[in-house]
């Protein structure tokens, strides 16, 4: 094998091309966990999901039910 053999395309490639291909594996894999501003997540509630206390809230505030109403519902959903 001769000694010019090794600058040979793709032989002198591989060197610069794997820590690039490294660092871009790397970004991706870090973007998928950290990345793509996900909603927090909260026990027992789900991406789309409203807990209970949730949507009695907004029915308070649509006017669907009474401050009394709304107290007595949220006693008994947290107790």
């Amino acid at each position: 094998m001769p000694h010019d053999y090794f600058w040979y395309w793709p032989m002198w490639f591989f060197p610069f091309f794997m820590p690039l291909f490294w660092i871009i594996v790397i970004a991706v894999c870090l973007y998928l966990i950290f990345g793509r501003g996900r909603q927090r997540w909260e026990p027992g509630k789900g991406l789309d999901q409203e807990t209970p206390l949730d949507i009695l809230k907004r029915r308070y505030a649509q006017g669907e039910i009474t401050k009394e109403e709304f107290e007595q519902m949220k006693r008994d959903i947290l107790s």
